[in-house]
């Protein structure tokens, strides 16, 4: 007969926090959001520490190399989406890595023979006024020379005039040798008044611009997340099909830590997955896994090699696997669960491995609950969806503006490698919709917003670090009555009416 059991799981909605006594100390501005992002042994440093707790889905709808500078830029990991060919994904990762803080692999880029009328086309497709003359046309060509808005007037010339014509040719350009630091870069533009420096090689091939603008976005960036090259740290999802080919690719891309992006964890596919990476390139590549929802899946993934672990089955917004698997377990209670055993294997190995939650967060207060409960950091989809940085199209609905947003078990992003059990090659069915989110705006806005929230909650509980709030936290469950006094009630909300004049 099966195993039951008989108390129910819980949501985030059916917890609030008590508030704790808050010293004069603790106030929004002295709040810590640093958290480990891999394993790590008792004493020792991770190798990667995250600077904000959010990490972004493995989705199509989501984490493309856009979002992931965005993220970084914030202090965050995005995890690029494994659910396309190697060659792109690597190519995604390597965009992302190339920005390298300040130094931006051009895309706006033309050949000398082309013409006025193309630089209006490029200028239109990507918004930017500078473009890079190479003798190719190529981000990496032979620098010939620069365009910009100033170089020419639409008005008075014919569409047709080639570009070596009228751009500033490379003998007239300022610019500086590839391995030029960030901040010398930086004074030559001050110094010389200029709005971008082009970077070269030897050879005189271009290597990156830095642009003025950019001085300021980096400066308003100090929680920005990068490597030892000071380049973005940027993740990257894989499967359990195709990783002996994908693994590889993704490193030599330079992908700083891994995923397998897998709607159930508790498995050998898992397993197998886990073993290759370690017996081809040791502890050095760093890969998470998931997602289970109880000690015994925590237990499995740990002892697998894992190097973090994901919670969560079900809870996500586009997500139907408990409507069509009937498995999963509400997230507050599998978030626990996992935890309490996190620490269990802690105490018996001097072992730490930070837990994700992945799922269920609707509002902005969830996350703080999911770091009482024991998360490391939490890992959105719908959430990051909604920006400016992400790869849906935004989209007009009754003068509406929304992004769109589809699951990675829905028929649109056909990522059946997700839902292996070693079967055929195909989707047998949905586990997830395609659906409209609404449109939010840019990612630092918004990233800003959540996480002022976040610290707030933690001053009220006396907590200036996620491990102190954990350690402070008093959580209680609330009725479904308390849930609706939570919210306005018994009022009439001012947008619902209509003034008549």
């Amino acid at each position: 007969m099966a195993k039951f059991i008989n108390e129910p799981s819980h949501t985030f909605n059916e917890y609030l926090l008590i508030p704790g006594y808050s010293s004069s100390e603790c106030i929004p501005a002295n709040v810590s959001l640093k958290t480990p992002l891999v394993k790590y042994k008792k004493g020792e440093t991770p190798a990667i520490t995250m600077n904000i707790p959010m990490i972004s889905s493995i989705m199509q709808a989501v984490s493309g190399d856009r979002l992931a500078v965005a993220l970084a830029k914030e202090g965050g990991v995005a995890f690029i989406y494994g659910s396309q060919s190697v060659e792109d994904e690597a190519a995604m990762v390597r965009r992302a890595k190339s920005y390298k803080a300040g130094f931006v692999t051009s895309d706006s880029n033309i050949k000398p023979t082309d013409t006025l009328a193309d630089v209006v086309a490029l200028k239109e497709r990507t918004g930017h006024n500078t473009m890079a003359v190479t003798d190719d046309g190529t981000p990496n060509g032979k620098l010939v020379g620069i365009v910009s808005g100033r170089d020419y007037r639409v008005s008075r010339m014919s569409p047709d005039t080639p570009v070596y014509t009228f751009m500033t040719p490379f003998e007239k350009l300022i610019w500086a040798e590839e391995g030029t630091t960030l901040k010398v870069a930086n004074d030559i533009i001050w110094d010389n008044k200029l709005n971008s420096l082009p970077i070269i090689d030897k050879d005189g091939k271009l290597c990156y611009m830095v642009f003025r603008k950019d001085y300021e976005q980096h400066k308003s960036n100090p929680a920005e997340l990068l490597d030892s090259s000071k380049r973005y740290i940027v993740g990257a999802g894989i499967n359990t099909r195709d990783y002996a080919e994908r693994v590889p690719a993704l490193l030599e891309a330079g992908a700083d830590v891994l995923c397998i992006d897998s709607s159930e964890g508790f498995s050998d596919w898992q397993k197998f997955t886990i073993a290759w990476i370690r017996e081809k390139y040791g502890d050095s590549v760093k890969v998470g896994a998931g997602n289970v929802v109880d000690a015994a899946g925590f237990r499995f993934l740990a002892e697998c090699g894992a190097d973090f672990i994901k919670v969560g089955i079900g809870g996500g917004s586009i997500c139907i696997t408990r409507e069509t698997k009937g498995i999963g377990r509400g997230q507050a209670t599998a978030l626990i669960d996992v935890c309490a055993e996190r620490d269990r294997y802690y105490e018996e190995t001097g072992i730490y491995i930070p837990v994700c939650s992945d799922g269920g967060i609707v509002y902005d207060h969830h996350i703080t609950l999911a770091l009482a409960m024991g998360a490391d950091f939490v890992m959105l989809g719908r959430y990051f969806a909604r920006f400016d940085e992400s790869p849906s199209n935004k989209v007009s609905i009754g003068g509406t503006y929304y992004k769109e947003y589809w699951g990675e078990g829905s028929a649109r992003a056909r990522n059946w490698q997700r839902y292996d059990m070693g079967g055929a090659k195909k989707l047998s069915f949905e586990e997830g919709v395609d659906s409209y989110v609404p449109y939010a705006g840019r990612l630092k806005d918004n990233v800003a917003m959540t996480l002022s929230k976040v610290r707030s909650t933690m001053c009220n509980c006396g907590a200036l670090t996620i491990p102190e709030l954990q350690e402070k936290a008093v959580l209680t469950l609330v009725s479904a009555t308390s849930i609706v006094e939570g919210g306005a009630h018994d009022v009439i909300r001012k947008e619902n009416t209509t003034t008549i004049k």
